[in-house]
């Protein structure tokens, strides 16, 4: 490939090609931001020139297996020169003056990463481009290579600085200056979709109207000992506690009908059977399952009648043989039955265990009491008088737009120098309300309670919630634009790219090997 030739005058790009080019720069100018993250392929290239020392971690292992895995078959190898080396480079120049004696290991492991993963994202993409039928036109390769600076002298290609260079080198070049006009199109493609302004409006209009607010939090594990020593009486057959041994058999019935008879008539002591014919995690313990309540009992088995049975059994009385999920089981009494204490820590949490995992619904109940009991409280004698009553610390954030779902900006990755589409609720780190961000209950309640007023209590996670809206304001015109700006110039594309990449790397193509050989290569374990 004669490169001053082409640049000299040789063949023209084919029709419409550079017109294509044209207005790719076009668009890069009027929206240089969605186009940032593509034009580092182009740098990468450069890089190839530019031999700046650089600490790089370099394998500890030897040679040895340097493909860390396949997209599509085709091997993501590192090979000294290669994209994967040039990225794992790009890598190490960016953290160099991070790395000390304690965090090497931990550098080295990001570094390789790093690079790994783009080189997945880089060969993913070109491996589309191909299967769409699409290739860089020479003539579009040779304009590009030209206007590298590595070629330039006097604002001019140099065909010397060119000719310099070995043939093996601009090969390289020229090759990777194609893939990255492939990967430049792609991205172009697949990010610089249209927005409507009737769109835009619609999201800078969820920034309109911004909240700040007080909030209580009653947790449900504040229900008293009292309620659950209550629900304990009322269920007493549930938590009657006896000390049980069992042995299952998985083959048949029949099979554990004998072993019970062995053991029945004195022939084998029970012990011994159950580690010998016992196929259950009890089995190396001489089947001695503990002390066990009758709630815990029923889990034990395939028909819950059975549950009170056992729980009735008297010291040193056997069961039928009964099914269960791993087979058919037999048990012994140890002891006799007791009722439970829920005066006991133990035995209390145990209960209470049970309560939340079957009958949540009466903890949320009285729970939600007690927050419609404060919100009475907070009429009578204002917000912060009723929390100072009750000895109940107030949490407060804010202000916040209507974003349902987290519409941020920077939360997907991309460089915005603080600023986000909307302020989101984990910006302003309270804790009890981390998952509500999808929560239509939350927003409901905080955009359609009256300022200066409870909401009505609602059941987030482990917690019931009472917002009090305190101020709000509406955004002026400018920050709406601010708003409409960035959303169509940058938030759509971006996250777009994002979701791109997070789709390759989960893809079914994608074969990854790289815990494997970077343990290799680093010398790991």
């Amino acid at each position: 490939m004669d490169l001053r030739k082409a640049v000299k005058g040789g063949k023209s790009p084919e029709p419409g090609r550079e017109g294509a080019e044209s207005e790719f720069i076009r668009q890069f100018k009027a929206r240089p931001l969605v186009y940032a993250g593509t034009i580092l392929v182009l740098i990468i290239v450069i890089v190839a020139f530019v031999f700046v020392p650089v600490f790089v971690p370099e394998a500890g292992g030897g040679a040895g297996d340097r493909t860390f895995g396949y997209w599509n078959k085709t091997p993501i190898t590192y090979v000294p020169g290669n994209y994967f080396a040039q990225r794992q480079r790009a890598a190490a120049e960016q953290i160099q003056y991070q790395i000390t004696g304690d965090n090497f290991g931990e550098m080295s492991y990001q570094v390789w990463r790093q690079a790994f993963t783009d080189t997945v994202i880089h060969t993913a993409i070109l491996d589309e481009m191909r299967l769409a039928g699409y290739e860089a036109p020479p003539e579009m390769v040779n304009k590009q290579v030209a206007q590298l600076p590595e070629l330039q002298e006097d604002g001019v290609f140099s065909p010397a600085r060119w000719n310099r260079l070995d043939a093996s080198t601009q090969q390289n070049v020229w090759r990777d200056i194609r893939e990255s006009i492939a990967i430049r199109r792609y991205i172009e493609d697949v990010t610089g979709l249209r927005i409507s302004s009737a769109e835009a409006d619609f999201v800078a209009g969820l920034g309109e109207r911004q909240r700040s607010f007080s909030l209580a939090v009653f947790p449900l594990s504040s229900w008293p000992a009292g309620e659950l020593a209550a629900y304990a009486e009322e269920n007493a057959g549930l938590f009657i506690t006896t000390h049980l041994s069992r042995i299952t058999v998985t083959s048949n019935e029949r099979e554990a009908a004998q072993v019970l008879k062995s053991i029945t008539d004195g022939t084998v002591p029970f012990e011994d059977a159950a580690r010998l014919h016992s196929q259950d995690s009890y089995a190396d313990r001489g089947g001695d399952m503990g002390l066990k309540m009758a709630c815990e009992i029923a889990e034990e088995l395939e028909n819950p009648a059975d549950r009170e049975a056992l729980a009735a059994l008297a010291a040193g009385e056997y069961s039928a043989i009964l099914k269960t999920p791993g087979g058919w089981a037999f048990f012994r009494a140890e002891a006799e039955p007791y009722p439970a204490d829920p005066g006991d820590a133990a035995t209390a949490e145990k209960i209470r265990a049970y309560v939340m995992q079957y009958e949540r619904g009466r903890v949320e109940d009285w729970v939600i009491g007690e927050t419609e009991f404060f919100a009475e409280s907070v009429r009578d004698n204002g917000l912060e008088q009723a929390a100072f009553f009750r000895g109940l610390e107030l949490r407060s954030f804010g202000p916040l737009p209507l974003n349902y779902g987290a519409l941020s900006y920077s939360n997907w990755g991309y460089p915005t120098d603080g600023v986000d589409l909307f302020p989101t609720l984990s910006s302003f780190s309270v804790a009890e309300l981390y998952a509500a961000g999808g929560e239509e209950i939350f927003w409901r309640a905080a955009f359609s309670t009256p300022l200066n007023e409870a909401s009505s209590p609602f059941v987030l996670g482990d917690n019931v919630l009472l917002l009090f809206p305190t101020s709000e304001n509406e955004a002026g015109e400018e920050a709406l634009a601010s708003i409409r700006e960035i959303y169509t110039s940058y938030w759509v594309s971006s996250t777009t790219e994002q979701g791109l990449n997070s789709l390759f790397l989960s893809s079914p193509k994608l074969k990854d090997r790289f815990q494997t050989v970077y343990r290799q290569i680093s010398g790991g374990s």
